[in-house]
């Protein structure tokens, strides 16, 4: 039998969890290290060595688009994530002047250091300005579409700074992490449907309704997998490839609990930590085979 003194300490300790969870998703410093978890995913099948600057160059860049965007969807998220635009209102501009100087001190960086393509750092900018300001979002299905090739240019931009951009190994990666990325944005418009038609914005749960959007997002899931597996047994890809499949099924379990009625730490916890899971299992592996 639970004491009520031990359940008062699971209820306070459940909280305590709860508020740092939130804060994490608030503030973006949990989708910085789901891009992160990309890189080093990346790294590992890839067969790289993983270096301290594309993994600052990568938090820094996601820190900043993630925060303009929170202030580009204020009004937004007043309707649908009432708890993250107060949170924004109240903290936003310190994350903001946090996100700029770390993004410019990454593309200084890079300059200083004469490495090649650092103009393409310039990319997170643009994609921030389409997506926040420049009417992609209005765009049926366009919106998903840039966000999912935003997070598939992470392992395309590793494999360019380890000067094998069009290796099998990275190629096979970019798409994956498109393809999978692109179907998690379809699933996270799910929660938004009201703030979206309040702003006239065209998402697939609002045209199709959340029934249908998870029935083709998890068609969609399994039509990856299969993709997969069919790259590993048909090219010269290594079969530590079928590691991502361990992050499809992981998406084939979240597809199913998606609906409008869940918090904003389902989405921006689970649904966003996909990558964080797939990074643990692909390190996981990669420590038992060493």
């Amino acid at each position: 039998m639970t004491t009520p003194t031990a359940a008062h300490h699971s209820r306070g300790w459940y909280a305590s969890l709860e508020r740092v969870l939130r804060l994490l998703v608030h503030s973006n410093l949990f989708i910085s290290l789901a891009t992160m978890s990309v890189l080093v995913t990346t790294v590992i099948l890839a067969d790289l060595p993983l270096e301290a600057l594309p993994v600052f160059i990568v938090f820094a860049a996601t820190l900043f688009v993630y925060t303009v965007n929170r202030f580009t969807d204020l009004e937004e998220d007043e309707a649908n994530v009432p708890e993250r635009a107060a949170f924004t209102r109240r903290y936003g501009w310190l994350l903001l002047a946090l996100g700029v100087g770390l993004y410019v001190a990454a593309i200084s960086g890079a300059v200083v250091l004469g490495l090649e393509g650092a103009i393409y750092l310039l990319l997170p900018l643009v994609v921030a300005l389409l997506y926040s300001v420049g009417g992609v979002k209005q765009l049926f299905l366009v919106k998903n579409l840039v966000v999912g090739f935003a997070w598939g240019a992470i392992p395309l931009g590793a494999g360019y700074y380890y000067d094998q951009p069009w290796s099998l190994e990275i190629l096979a990666i970019t798409a994956y992490v498109t393809a999978m990325i692109t179907i998690a944005a379809v699933i996270f418009d799910i929660k938004d449907i009201e703030g979206d038609r309040a702003e006239g914005i065209a998402t697939v749960p609002n045209r199709l309704g959340p029934a249908a959007t998870r029935r083709y997002s998890q068609l969609a899931n399994v039509a990856v997998a299969v993709g997969v597996v069919w790259l590993v047994v048909t090219t010269s890809l290594s079969s530590s490839f079928l590691s991502l499949l361990a992050m499809s099924a992981y998406v084939a379990c979240y597809i199913p609990f998606a609906t409008p009625e869940r918090g904003p730490l389902y989405y921006g916890f689970v649904v966003d930590g996909e990558h964080v899971f797939l990074a643990g299992v692909v390190v996981t592996l990669e420590w038992l085979v060493w």
